[in-house]
């Protein structure tokens, strides 16, 4: 990195919370950042804006929750805009009823017609339980050990089936264990001691976080290649196969569609209802007023959301990490840790699903570890962890 210190400029690809943080970090420490941003506004995919038609803030591109158990995180979000109390709680269609998730004493309860208590619950779902010979594999054969069949396929089978376009047997049991099932009557959907949502939105948020004399943005500038000549480094948040022209192939994404309607009066009662039956084409419906229960709106903006694989110009959403995209993500991965004079970032950049708090952290420690390398006369590393 010689002859390439503060004075030199940092390319940033990428106005999401990823290149955000890691750009007002290395801001911070007197480094000059450029940020390049194909959209028309920053926050990326986590982007609010006001319906002028209802006065309802909108989540652009689909519901963003923020929960955490990081108390930096915490306070540093804080200090970009005020963060309103709010527990995020699910419904369910499934078979003609509402229900509650994550599953949870009342679910169990209602489901069955039951009335049991928390140690009988546990002892019905034992007996409901149909266990393989070892350690589940698969999404499928982790529902089944866990909660036996009736519950994985009123409320498990084909929601994932339409979330991710193939069978539940083919998906790995990671993406289950995130879900909790509960035995006693709390419905919350996160159990992060801070959890809350921004009063101004989450672009409000992130344009506070760009706010820094050191930090320029450029909008509606996509990337390009001669861009990186000059600067002193390069961030990518943009996602891994792209850096690379996707020459050997493209990474597997799930994209989603909104159709967006809107309602006089309270649609549905909560900010997400979840449709699980395989045979309703959307996965679930969002009505965004509910996200800002400090807000009082007579009319409503919703979401119906359809998911779908992604292809060449979808905004990508979920990875999907199956065999094949694990494969070529190890190529991509090991090109990546020879490149020079790049890093990349993000949950695309890495090729993982990253909650918003987490996404904050690894920016947070991604520009210090580039600082700390840079003050070694190290080279910095590509990634902060392997993505694989």
């Amino acid at each position: 990195m010689k002859g390439r210190g503060l004075g030199s400029e940092v390319l940033i690809v990428g106005a999401g919370l990823t290149g955000a943080v890691i750009g007002r970090e290395l801001a911070e420490a007197g480094q000059k950042v450029r940020i390049v941003e194909a959209r028309p506004h920053v926050a990326g995919n986590c982007h609010t804006e006001r319906d002028p038609e209802t006065g309802v803030m909108v989540h652009v591109y689909g519901p963003h929750i923020f929960h955490t158990g990081d108390p930096e995180v915490w306070a540093y979000v804080n200090a970009h805009q005020r963060f309103r109390p709010y527990a995020h709680r699910v419904r369910a269609v499934a078979a003609g009823r509402v229900h509650a998730l994550p599953i949870n004493l009342l679910t169990i309860n209602q489901f069955f017609g039951e009335t049991l208590r928390p140690d009988e619950a546990r002892a019905f779902l034992a007996a409901q339980a149909e266990p393989g010979d070892g350690p589940p594999v698969s999404f499928e054969e982790c529902a089944l050990g866990m909660l036996g069949r009736p519950l994985y396929e009123a409320f498990f089978k084909g929601y994932t089936q339409k979330q991710w376009g193939c069978e539940p047997a083919d998906l790995p049991a990671s993406i289950l264990t995130r879900l909790p099932v509960r035995f006693d009557y709390n419905d919350a959907y996160f159990s992060h001691p801070f959890q809350g949502l921004p009063e101004g939105g989450y672009t409000a948020m992130v344009a506070s976080i760009l706010d820094h004399p050191g930090i320029r943005v450029e909008l509606n500038t996509p990337y390009d290649p001669s861009m990186r000549a000059g600067a002193a480094h390069v961030f990518w948040s943009g996602p891994l196969d792209a850096w690379f022209g996707h020459d050997r192939g493209r990474l597997a994404y799930r994209t989603l569609d909104f159709e967006r309607f809107t309602h006089r009066g309270d649609w549905q009662g909560c900010a997400v209802m979840n449709y699980c039956d395989a045979g309703v084409p959307w996965t679930r419906i969002t009505e965004h007023k509910h996200f800002a229960p400090w807000e009082n709106h007579d009319s409503s903006v919703l979401y119906r959301e359809y998911s779908r694989a992604a292809g060449p110009g979808d905004i990508p959403y979920y990875p999907v990490r199956l065999v094949a995209e694990k494969a070529l993500l190890r190529d991509y991965a090991a090109r990546a840790e020879a490149e020079t004079g790049v890093s990349f970032a993000g949950r695309l950049g890495s090729y993982r699903y990253l909650d918003m708090d987490v996404a904050i952290r690894e920016a947070l420690d991604t520009a210090r570890a580039f600082l700390a390398a840079r003050a070694a006369g190290l080279k910095p590393a590509p990634f902060l962890r392997p993505p694989l």
